[in-house]
């Protein structure tokens, strides 16, 4: 092992309470479709000089020198786990931050230990993140190479990990978090927690990784974090303030206790029409036309939906496969002939929808924006139909994009069933259902319980709590924060767009515990990988 180094500060432990730690780099980068990110690209770079020339100067008056509590400012991240590998860019960005917060504030880069070659920059503090299942004499050797003086840092020492649709909820044992924390400690290393606070992904705002396959992330980021995404204490957290109070003093008293929980329910919902009944006042200002379908990015969409629709030329007779070539779903598609539901096609999934219609049959495809790449090799991550679907042998042409604009029409408080709109006898397919209700007790934090929905977007008194995938799993229950819900005497609402297919009985509970980690099922016309499906495991409730 490197010989020890004397920490930053003594036994400095920095906590990060980060409740958004994914989505990656903002959509309007890719209104320029040929932009290289996180590269020395001059569109690039002309985006983050604008955006840093105005976010710096107002975190100078803050820095440790200047009397406040910044005491070192990260560039870039985990930049050498990125493809480019572009040490102009690097140094641009270094030149800038000088430039611009001056010479005496510490700035620092963070990578993975298979990225240190391609992230760190000279003048640039290297700093190293890893989690407690992995050799960390090993990784701060590694680390002495690159910085071989200062301080050792784990700047991400993972508490637990994320979670994505599919897959189990992730977990890291009490007993190897707090064992690797000590030893790092012992070592004299510096050390920042990730996540230390868990979070919500609410609203469009998960992001998403690609590893063979694009696997978007959940709405919860409870993480298995020491502080729970509702913002509780958990045994973690008193088990690592064990450890750091061999290192240091932790200040006296008690830890405040877990926010009140309360349950209700179950509650009916009530069918307010298909989602192209409202298509008006969806998109007021009316479709874009194009002969070839557009991206997200080309119709100034930024997350949620849009909605695809064009014409029969001809009348098919019998089943037909309709297919989207190259991968060119981004990110998951409801398809619709005459208003009647056919399926999903999705992303990295190889299976077709099989037709028929008369000619004039108007086809519609809802695209569905699940979340944008936040790591690893390819951040240009145009949504929506990126190549013409085909039906049969025949490319389709002609379509018209609706933008949709879903949370502008939720957030009207009257009901939706109040518009014009038609109601199916079976519902299925993109389709709103809402009720309203009243809280007779006190308030409290609560986590909605969807059972029997298969996929779609909740809000709460207009308030987007984000995706559900009952069907899907890990999370089935989204946090709802107390500030969302209304106290006695008001009414409350919910609205649910369900994508796919409603339960027999259209309920939902309130209740007083999250349930994170639950079996994973199949979901209509989905065909699950054989990674998913061995991954499914009986029921476990994480809660209190």
């Amino acid at each position: 092992m490197a010989p020890e180094a004397a920490p930053l500060f003594p036994s400095l432990l920095l906590l990060l309470l980060s409740l958004l730690p994914q989505g990656g780099l903002p959509s309007w980068l890719l209104r320029k479709p040929n932009i290289h990110l996180r590269t020395s690209d001059p569109d690039f770079l002309a985006a983050v000089d604008s955006w840093f020339k105005v976010l710096l100067p107002k975190i100078y008056p803050f820095l440790y020198h200047n009397g406040g509590n910044i005491i070192s400012i990260q560039v870039e991240n985990e930049y050498g786990s990125y493809k480019a590998c572009d040490f102009h860019y690097m140094r641009h960005l270094a030149g800038l931050f000088r430039a611009l917060l001056g010479d005496k504030i510490l700035l620092f880069t963070t990578d993975g230990p298979e990225g240190l070659k391609c992230g760190s920059l000279h003048g640039l503090y290297t700093t190293v993140d890893f989690g407690p299942a992995d050799n960390m004499t090993r990784i701060f050797t590694l680390l002495r190479k690159y910085e071989p003086r200062g301080p050792l840092v784990n700047s991400e020492y993972y508490t637990g990990w994320l979670d994505y649709w599919g897959q189990n909820h992730s977990t890291r044992s009490v007993l190897a978090v707090t064992k690797g924390l000590e030893n790092m400690l012992n070592l004299g290393a510096s050390v920042n927690m990730y996540m230390f606070h868990g979070g919500t992904n609410f609203g469009y705002w998960n992001g998403a990784d690609e590893k063979g396959r694009f696997l978007p992330i959940t709405t919860s980021y409870d993480y298995d974090a020491p502080i729970s995404e509702a913002g509780d204490p958990t045994p973690k957290l008193f088990a690592l303030r064990n450890v750091i109070s061999k290192f240091q003093e932790v200040p006296l008293g008690p830890l405040p206790p877990p926010s009140p929980k309360m349950t209700l329910g179950p509650l009916t919902l009530y069918l307010d029409g298909e989602l192209l009944a409202f298509l008006d006042f969806l998109c007021p200002e009316g479709p874009i036309h194009s002969v070839l379908p557009l991206s997200f990015e080309a119709v100034r969409q930024d997350h949620g939906f849009v909605l695809y629709r064009t014409y029969l030329t001809h009348t098919i007779f019998e089943p037909t496969p309709l297919w989207v070539p190259d991968n060119g779903v981004h990110d998951r598609a409801y398809v619709m002939v005459d208003g009647v539901f056919q399926g999903v096609l999705e992303r990295n999934m190889k299976h077709q929808l099989f037709l028929v219609g008369e000619m004039g049959a108007r086809l519609d495809i809802l695209l569905e924006n699940m979340g944008r790449l936040s790591f690893g090799s390819n951040s240009s991550d145009f949504k929506g139909l990126l190549q013409p679907p085909v039906l049969g042998q025949v490319m389709l042409t002609q379509w018209m994009m609706f933008p949709l604009k879903v949370d502008n029409l939720v957030k009207w408080w009257f009901p939706l069933h109040l518009l014009k709109s038609t109601k199916p006898q079976t519902p299925s397919g993109p389709t709103f259902y809402s009720t309203t209700f009243p809280i007779a007790g006190p308030l409290g934090d609560t986590f909605l319980y969807l059972p029997g929905w298969t996929k779609g977007q909740v809000w709460i008194n207009g308030f987007n709590l984000g995706r559900y995938w009952t069907k899907q799993g890990p999370q089935e229950t989204l946090y709802v924060p107390r500030p969302l819900l209304l106290p006695r005497g008001a009414i409350n609402k919910i609205t649910l767009l369900e994508l796919e297919n409603v339960p027999p009985e259209p309920q939902i509970q309130f209740l007083d515990w999250p349930i994170l980690n639950s079996t994973v099922h199949r979901t209509y016309i989905y065909s699950l990988s054989a990674e998913a499906q061995s991954a499914s495991e009986p029921m476990q409730l994480s809660g209190h």
